[in-house]
């Protein structure tokens, strides 16, 4: 496992839950390593002391654990939690992926497995879990709802048309309300080749958002910083 792959996005954490001490300290090493927060647990009872005070993006979960068995953790976790989980198993038969996926699992790996193929599988679960998160998010401003993922404004409830541009700095923007952008990063995120061309666009999306553009409510400007768009 000595290979480095930084692929991890935003540093996600990952619980591994596994009886195999060997494993448990190698994955662990491995996925940090590559950029990922990670904490080990031994069986189903202490995942779930640890899942009780902290927050994961991921759970990698060992079928073939004393007592309590990892379809059965699944179950009881997917009961509360949209939580992805990732199977490990030594056994490979088409009947237990299928029971693990079943029981709620989002994915299935056999033992022995290459470290790059569970990364890059974690990783999948994670952009996979913030897609859709995203794709859920409204924002309000004023008369205003921005859906982020489908990059779709409504005022009072009718469809406002966007051009490509103005989506992107508004998702951008939509993306931490009520925190101060530069205009450096602005173009930078919305491929705007000049920072002139941030200005442009936040000219015109205030012609559709505000009900005085002259005096912005929600799209603001910050002096010396940029622009930052208040949500109710």
């Amino acid at each position: 496992m000595a290979d480095k792959h930084t692929i991890a996005e935003d540093a996600g954490h990952v619980l591994i839950v596994d009886d195999d001490d060997r494993i448990r300290t190698l994955l662990k090493k491995y996925l940090s390593e590559n950029g990922y927060r990670t904490s080990v647990a031994q069986n189903a009872a202490e995942a779930r002391q640890v899942m009780a005070a902290v927050d994961f993006d991921v759970l990698v979960v060992d079928v073939m654990m004393p007592g309590e068995s990892g379809f059965d953790f699944t179950k009881s976790v997917r009961g509360a939690s949209n939580v992805p989980i990732l199977l490990l198993t030594a056994r490979g038969l088409p009947e237990d992926r299928i029971e693990g996926l079943e029981r709620g699992a989002d994915d299935y790996l056999s033992k022995p497995f290459e470290p790059r193929e569970l990364l890059l599988r974690i990783n999948a679960l994670l952009r996979r879990a913030r897609t859709a998160g995203l794709n859920k998010q409204e924002l309000t401003f004023g008369a205003c709802t921005f859906a982020i993922g489908r990059g779709e404004l409504r005022r009072d409830g009718d469809l406002v048309k966007l051009t490509e541009g103005e989506t992107s700095l508004l998702k951008a923007l939509a993306k931490k309300p009520g925190e101060a952008i530069s205009r450096h990063a602005l173009a930078e995120q919305t491929d705007t080749a000049m920072e002139r061309s941030v200005d442009v666009q936040v000219t015109r999306l205030r012609k559709k958002i505000e009900e005085d553009p002259r005096a912005p409510i929600y799209l603001q400007t910050v002096r010396g910083v940029g622009y930052v768009l208040m949500a109710d």
